[in-house]
């Protein structure tokens, strides 16, 4: 079974360096985030990312998304940074929006499943920050088999994915509901998944700076 850290405001930088160890062993990490649990490698390492596909057993046709802990970090992720897309890093980030972005050359196809975009995120649990303020980017793909519920605390992920983890940090019981909104804002603005931001809070925000948004 794998590894249970706490991971509370008051102690999380503690675990930092643990984090690090797993990660730098192509280590496979659950982590709580502003909704559910997540599984998280570095998107840099094409070997972790291969192996939580695996652990999840997620379709290589479906891209994965990554978590940042501050809007500087988009750098080694994407190639550029549409109108719409820093119209909507203003308005909601951090938040529970997913923004897809033209991804950055050299990512890895597993990441980006080939689409040459990438899904990104900045979290607005404190806790999450500063751990990606440590680690840098990490993955944010829910903590769960393909098909399968979303799970919102550490038990749960222990007993369903445990064997196959390396770590999981414990921050309690995640809000759960909704996902993250998803929005592609490379050119026409579309919601590819409805989630906590609702289309019409994000057609108004996106109609009063002259764009409109399909869905």
């Amino acid at each position: 079974m794998a590894l249970v850290l706490p991971f509370i405001d008051k102690t999380c930088d503690a675990v930092f360096p643990e984090v690090q160890r797993v990660l730098s062993a192509q280590g496979l990490i659950a982590l709580p985030t502003e909704t559910y649990y997540g599984l998280a490698v570095r998107p840099t390492d094409e070997g972790a990312v291969r192996r939580l596909i695996e652990v999840k057993g997620r379709p290589t046709d479906k891209p994965i998304l990554v978590l940042i802990g501050a809007r500087d970090q988009l750098s080694t992720l994407v190639e550029s940074i549409p109108p719409a897309a820093a119209m909507l890093m203003d308005l909601f980030w951090p938040g529970p929006l997913t923004i897809v972005f033209p991804a950055a050359p050299g990512l890895s196809p597993l990441l980006t499943a080939g689409t040459a975009t990438i899904g990104v995120r900045w979290s607005p649990l404190a806790t999450l920050q500063r751990l990606l303020m440590e680690t840098g980017p990490l993955t944010g793909t829910s903590a769960n088999r393909s098909s399968e519920p979303p799970l919102d605390h550490a038990e749960a992920v222990q007993q369903t994915l445990g064997p196959l983890l390396d770590l999981i940090l414990d921050g309690g019981r995640t809000p759960g509901g909704a996902a993250s909104t998803i929005i592609d804002a490379r050119e026409q603005p579309r919601v590819l998944r409805a989630g906590v931001l609702s289309p019409d809070r994000l057609r108004a925000a996106l109609e009063q700076q002259g764009y409109t948004l399909s869905s």
